[in-house]
């Protein structure tokens, strides 16, 4: 036995090295990536609002924050991201389980449907929930009601657009555990719900903790639902910031909100990294099509049920408002509005709006590509158990572009990224590399869970047999995250279809996004133009429903080389 071990050994203690080396190879792509197009223009146009004479200004954060309207921007920032991100999942939690489980008619259309809200420009969702919450809008028509005043409208279009996250994170790996664990508890003598608890909700607690974490930071740095529904009364720091850039033009306060907006999301992600990885554990992964059956029995009907009514209220009914106000002409309804898009009025844009569907697909896929590149690097990176605290730091600051204020990465890119050696203000690939910033995070967050919950006994295996560290990847993990790879895949891309707070600032007006093109239709006054923006809206929507439906028929048909 010692002399068995003492062969082993040796080609252990290698494998582990060269896994080590593959590990800080792997972590180069991202570190230079972020520190070249997310580092260095945040911190340039920190430096320009704190050192516009060249001296550091450090007290202006004392005085910004002794300023008792800032103090309650901060509040109502902090207090309205928990609460959105706890009813995103209260309600999302049961659509994860139906998508995860559940075998039903309808079901790839349905979780695309369940993605787009997550891409539409918030502008245009603003808008929409105004039509039914606010003055003259549904609620107000039928019962009377105004949400438009309150905080609820705000925390419901969160829901709205965060849904996605929480059914696709979570789902992602609920589909791939093995039931057969919760039927084994179950069988000595825990109930179901005891089973569900003990078995299966420690197992999902990193998705569910990786969701939780990325509402929050969306909810935490909201901007144009705020801006719409919350009105004079409500603003977040990210409103707050805009404010003091476009409106005010004070840069050292923006700065200083900036700086505090990267200091509270570092240390929610700190505390996020030191306390996922107590909640890992290996798991037993299955492929996701043995998992998803009929609803059995009343109650699983009944939950089903439930769900697609979630859907049909929160989801579908602000998107059908959409659809019709694209088709309200005023002569009556028709595809006026759609057939204006096809003209180049020279006041908006410089060619025609119908063109922003194929320079937003284009700048899509690109951000894609360079999204999974990266995120995928930065993933398999951090799959390993025994990396350190400065590997831990890195996965924290990984998710640092969700919760960094878009509006500062796009003037700084604007600043940073205009003179040699970093001139690519005139080069189309600018746009694509800050929608890539944002896909990134979601990327890392969709396939780590899976990645780490690989046993790793299979990794050694493979190791002490010799295996290189790229062939223990393509032939121990990569069959295993295919399907969340997949999944990331199509969140980068719908995340770059409807990226807005960077893009702005840098899209050429010969080659706007659709996003783009929607907001610059909506700030001119006028019928025709807010009827166009409903169309374009409505394209868009189109667009990225169709996509994702593909990459739902893509996943299917692959899972059977899971």
């Amino acid at each position: 036995m010692d002399l068995a071990r003492t062969e082993v050994e040796p080609p252990a203690r290698k494998g582990l090295s060269r896994g080590s080396a593959a590990r800080l190879g792997l972590m180069a792509l991202p570190v230079a990536f972020f520190g070249v197009f997310f580092a260095y223009p945040v911190a340039a146009i920190v430096a320009r609002g704190l050192q516009p004479d060249g001296a550091w200004q450090f007290g202006r954060i004392g005085d910004v924050l002794a300023q008792s309207g800032i103090r309650h921007v901060l509040w109502f920032t902090t207090w309205q991201a928990l609460a959105s991100t706890a009813l995103t999942l209260l309600i999302a939690l049961p659509g994860a389980y139906v998508f995860a489980r559940f075998d039903f008619r309808g079901k790839q259309v349905l979780r695309a449907v369940v993605t787009v809200p997550f891409v539409l420009p918030t502008v245009v969702v603003g808008t929409a929930f105004l039509a039914l919450v606010g003055r003259g809008g549904l609620l107000d028509e039928l019962w009377g009601v105004r949400l438009d005043t309150t905080v609820w409208a705000i925390l419901l279009a969160h829901v709205f657009f965060n849904y996605a996250v929480v059914v696709r994170t979570v789902g992602g790996l609920w589909a791939q555990l093995d039931p057969r664990q919760e039927e084994a508890a179950r069988m000595l003598g825990a109930s179901r719900f005891a089973a569900w608890r003990k078995v299966t909700l420690p197992a999902l607690a990193p998705a569910v903790a990786a969701a939780a974490l990325m509402v929050f930071l969306f909810t935490f740095t909201s901007f144009g639902v705020v801006q719409i529904l919350g009105g004079p009364t409500f603003s977040t720091l990210e409103v707050e910031i805009y404010r003091q850039t476009s409106e005010i033009f004070d840069l050292a306060t923006a700065a200083v909100l900036t700086i505090i907006q990267f200091m509270a999301v570092g240390a929610i992600l700190a505390v996020h990294a030191g306390t996922v990885r107590r909640r890992e554990t290996a798991l037993r992964l299955v492929d996701a099509s043995m998992t998803a059956r009929r609803p059995r029995g009343a109650g699983q009907w009944a939950l089903l049920g439930a769900v697609l009514a979630t859907v049909a209220v929160l989801l579908v009914l602000p998107l059908a408002v959409l659809v019709q106000r694209s088709f309200d002409a005023p002569g009556g309804h028709g595809l006026a509005y759609y057939r204006a898009l096809t003209h180049d009025d020279g006041g908006t844009f410089l060619v025609a709006p119908i063109t922003a569907i194929g320079t937003s697909l284009q700048y899509a896929f690109a951000a894609t590509a360079i999204a999974v590149l990266i995120g995928g690097s930065a993933a398999a990176a951090l799959t390993r158990r025994d990396a350190g605290r400065l590997v831990r730091g890195f996965d924290a600051l990984l998710m640092l572009p969700l919760g960094v204020s878009a509006v500062t990465v796009g003037f700084g890119f604007l600043i940073a990224l205009d003179e040699p050696p970093l001139n690519l203000r005139g080069s189309w690939i600018l746009v694509p590399l800050a929608q890539a910033l944002v896909g990134v995070p979601f990327v890392v967050r969709t396939m780590l869970p899976v990645l780490r919950a690989v046993d790793g006994r299979l990794r050694e295996a493979a190791a002490v047999l010799g295996a290189s560290p790229w062939r223990v990847w393509r032939e121990v993990d990569l069959p295993m995250v295919r399907r969340a790879l997949l999944v990331a895949a199509g969140f980068a891309f719908a995340v770059s279809l409807g990226e807005f707070g960077a893009t702005v600032f840098i899209a050429r007006p010969d080659n706007p996004t659709l996003p783009v093109a929607v907001a610059r239709l909506l700030g001119r006054a006028g019928d025709l133009n807010y009827g166009q923006a409903m169309a374009l809206s409505t394209i868009l929507m189109v667009v990225c429903a169709v996509a994702l439906l593909l990459l739902e028929r893509v996943r299917t048909d692959r899972t059977g080389e899971f």
